[in-house]
């Protein structure tokens, strides 16, 4: 620790030397001034090494009084620069000594005054000696407080050991003298203040004359660049100049950033406007600086020495002033420097955005004009892309800048594919000055352009359009932006609507594939049910397509289906769906209506599956309906004959099958009811209300159809609610249905032939009778019964279990009667629960479906728990 303290004491009497005793003048010889420097160190070394006295202890407070009082002496001014110096020596926490320091340099300024000095560098050598030796004898008593000047812990309390015993470190005049310093710089200034200066600070008038190029982010000789981000400032000027010239290096370092922005080169339009717009405002501020050199050099021309400072104030131009001129240019320079930081991973829309921000939501009215002018310049890119796509329908984006792009996965696969997918909206992209629905507006405005240059192919209306409307648009003129969209809106939706109207005929397929594929046209459907009845009832895989389609012709000419046009009647075809094992021709059947571009653009893919499903359903229950009219019709005939014949032994039978034959006939037909009047009727009466409203959109027409054949499935039972499967449940009682049919047929065959072997066995009692015999012997009765004369039997439907017996026909007439009440009583359970599930619906056409079918309660709905599947 000593050797440390005494290395420290060492080389600080060295600087304090350095600073004290002259340099060698050009008058004396080398020798002199080494005599010189040795004899002020070993007089300094004297004093340091000279007996500490007892008892002395620092105090910071008490040399700070006692240098306050000799200042008092010599004015206010020097006593207010001392408390000046004083706060900040306090507030240094590396020096733990500051009492000795205190008393130190009140000791030298004391011995100084006994000098007459000239000047702070006209000092010789013999002059400083003498007041060395002078200060030696005055201070002799002293010497401890120099000894322990520069301790680490201050001046000790108790005094050091005093003993033969003590261990003391060599004195420091007892150590070599260090040679005095060979240097050619001309002898240091010592201010009259006591303070050390390597040099003399720079001038205000000085830093005048280099202030404007560093305004332009160039060095000077007195404030050069170190590097991109720092400007260095002279470390002895005081602290009011330096705060001056902080303020003034803000300005020089943003202006060097954002012109090496300005400088970069990027390939986004909006981007690039940015650095335009940047740039013109740094040429204004260049300007600024221009005219603030301009006035520095009148002022700096006005000079005179004579005055204090020059007389620079009386000029007009200092710090301070210079300051206030670039304060708004600083303002200016500070807000673009925030908005190039906050823009480095934003581009277009975004970008635009950011600025707007400042313009629309800060409270400075600098900030706000400011931010406008930006956007002025920034948004001219902006309004070229949006320009080129309301009157062309083209989008001219090679940076990806504007709010609407082009999808990279599109495939070209129709109308439905360009209008749908081609373009998208980016929602992230819309800038700030424009809202959510004029974007939509813009959307719409260049996708329906586009759809009619390629995908209606009327390119020269589009090209008339752009050269007759076209505008230019601009950042500002927000009444006649607005205007030149309202009529782009309207003329172009126009257009479109009217082309898919006449030149596509788009409602006269839509009518046409309500009668054909949603069986509006009854007669023609009636027709062609009957005509292919025969085929159908064959198995799937013996159905030709040949056959299939020279029905059609034949149902088509002779209905009313004759007077449509022919290019509706040749999109209509028949067709087979996929053959699975035991499939029978019902099964596979469908129509099939087809729609060629831009109309499927509106009868999309999704669309025609919706019409296929809902018709495949239809033509199951119109076939279901079919089978039990005609049933119904051989019972109402053969009531007069052939039942009546027998009713006798199956009366009873009748009378039930009658009655269930009568409940699926209600039934089927108050489902059909529902599905063509209060279903499709009614949808089609809302798509035509949609469709033909003024300011309709093709999105309108899209969103109308597909709302359109949503209600269809949805009320048409052919998509449930939770946990139901309406379609399924109708199949099941569709099926049960056609099993009853099956059945109540293979009763009619029963009461035919049993009426057949009663008509011929009443033939042979007459014959016989006739003849003088008896009418019926038991042989006649074996004969009538055996197979061979059952085959003679005439009857239009062959029985399910051929009579061979009485034991078997009694047992095939149980049969029949248990089949047919089985199937009465499964279908009353499905209907049950189909009448309990649409109790519940929300829809009040679903509920209504449910009172028509139990109008007069005979069934007794029941609802499943839920989740409980049937």
């Amino acid at each position: 620790m000593a050797s440390s303290r005494e290395e420290r004491v060492e080389n600080a009497l060295q600087q304090l030397l350095e600073r004290l005793v002259p340099a060698q003048t050009q008058a004396e010889d080398e020798a002199t001034a080494d005599q010189r420097w040795d004899e002020a160190n070993e007089l300094a070394r004297g004093h340091i090494d000279a007996a500490p006295e007892a008892g002395v202890a620092d105090d910071v407070n008490h040399a700070a009084d006692l240098i306050k009082r000799r200042l008092l002496l010599r004015g206010p001014e020097q006593r207010a620069k001392f408390e000046g110096l004083y706060s900040r020596l306090l507030a240094q926490p590396v020096l733990g000594q500051k009492w000795a320091i205190l008393y130190f340099l009140m000791r030298v300024a004391e011995g100084r005054e006994k000098e007459h000095v000239n000047g702070i560098g006209g000092m010789d050598g013999q002059v400083v000696e003498d007041d060395i030796v002078d200060r030696a004898a005055e201070d002799e008593d002293e010497a401890p407080v120099y000894n322990e000047a520069f301790a680490r812990n201050g001046l000790p309390r108790m005094p050091p050991a005093q003993g033969a015993d003590s261990a003391r470190s060599p004195a420091l005049k007892d150590r070599a003298t260090p040679a005095r310093p060979r240097s050619q710089q001309p002898a240091r200034e010592t201010p009259v203040d006591g303070t050390m200066e390597e040099k003399a600070p720079p001038t205000e008038s000085a830093l005048l004359r280099d202030l404007p190029f560093t305004l332009q982010g160039l060095s000077s000789t007195n404030l050069p660049f170190s590097d991109k981000k720092s400007l260095e400032l002279p470390p002895t000027l005081p602290v009011p100049l330096i705060s001056l010239l902080h303020t003034l290096a803000e300005p020089s370092l943003l202006y060097r950033s954002l012109a090496e922005f300005v400088d970069s080169s990027e390939a986004a339009l909006v981007g690039q406007s940015l650095r335009s717009a940047i740039g013109l405002e740094l040429r204004s501020y260049l300007g600024l600086v221009a005219t603030l050199e301009g006035q520095i050099r009148r002022a700096l021309a006005q000079l005179d020495e004579s005055l204090p400072q020059a007389g620079l104030g009386k000029a007009g131009v200092t710090l301070k002033r210079c300051v206030v001129w670039t304060r708004e240019a600083t303002l200016g320079l500070r807000l673009m420097s925030l908005i190039v930081e906050s823009s480095r991973a934003k581009k277009g829309g975004e970008l635009i955005s950011l600025i707007h921000n400042f313009s629309s939501s800060h409270g400075d009215p600098f900030v706000h004009t400011f931010a406008e002018r930006l956007l002025t310049h920034i948004t001219r890119p902006f309004y070229n892309m949006l320009r080129a796509w309301i009157y062309d329908g083209e989008l001219e984006d090679p940076y990806a800048e504007f709010f609407i792009s082009e999808n990279p996965d599109h495939e070209d696969s129709g109308a439905t594919s360009v209008w749908e997918h081609k373009y998208r909206l980016q929602h992230s992209m819309i800038p700030t000055i424009i809202t959510e629905d004029f974007a939509n507006k813009v959307f719409l405005i260049g996708k329906s352009l586009n759809f009619i240059r390629y995908g209606c192919s009327d390119g020269a209306w589009v090209e008339s359009y752009s050269k007759s409307a076209s505008r230019e648009l601009r950042y500002g003129d927000t009444a006649l932006l607005a205007t030149s969209i309202d009529e782009a809106y309207r003329t172009v939706t126009a257009r479109l609507i009217h082309l898919m109207e006449d030149k596509f005929a788009l409602f006269s397929h839509l009518h046409a594939l309500k009668k054909y594929l949603l069986l509006g046209q009854g007669d023609f459907i009636a027709l062609l049910m009957e005509s292919l009845a025969s085929n159908l009832d064959r198995p799937a895989n013996s159905q030709y397509r040949h056959t299939l389609t020279a029905q059609l012709e034949h149902a088509i000419r002779n209905s009313n289906a004759q007077y449509d046009s022919a290019d509706v009647l040749r999109r209509l075809d028949a067709r087979m769906l996929e053959l699975s094992h035991g499939e029978i021709g019902w099964d596979v059947f469908t129509l099939e209506y087809r729609v060629d571009p831009p109309l499927d653009v509106i009868v999309t893919p999704w669309a025609s599956k919706q019409y296929l499903k809902v018709f495949n359903f239809l033509w199951r229950v119109k076939r279901v309906e079919f089978a039990l009219s005609t049933t119904w019709r051989r019972l109402q005939t053969g009531a007069r004959g052939v039942l009546a014949a027998v009713a006798d032994k199956l009366g009873p039978d009748w009378k039930s099958a009658r009655g269930g034959l009568a409940e699926m006939i209600h039934l089927v037909d108050q489902l059909q009811y529902y599905i063509l009047f209060e279903v499709i009727e009614a949808g089609w009466s809302a798509l035509q209300t949609a469709m033909k409203k003024p300011d309709a959109t093709l999105d309108t027409l899209i969103g109308a159809h597909t709302a359109y054949l949503r209600s269809i499935t949805r009320k048409g039972l052919l998509g449930g609610g939770a946990n139901l499967d309406f379609t399924a449940q109708l199949h099941e009682l569709l099926k049960l249905m056609l099993a009853y049919k099956d059945a109540v047929d293979g009763l009619y065959s029963y009461s035919v032939a049993e009426f057949t072997r009663r008509q011929d066995m009443a033939a042979r009692i007459e014959t016989r009778t006739r003849a003088g015999r008896w009418g019926i012997t038991e042989a006649d009765e074996d004969t009538v019964s055996s197979p061979a004369q059952r085959r003679d039997i005439d009857s239009p439907l062959a029985p399910l279990i051929p009579l061979r017996s009485d034991g078997e026909e009694r047992s095939m007439l149980e049969q029949l009667r248990q089949r047919l009440k089985s199937l009465e009583v499964e279908f009353r359970g499905k209907v049950n629960v189909l009448l309990g599930d649409l109790a519940y619906q929300p829809d009040v056409d679903m509920r209504f479906l449910g009172v028509v079918m139990n109008f007069n309660g005979v069934y007794e709905p029941v609802r499943r728990r839920r989740g409980k599947k049937e």
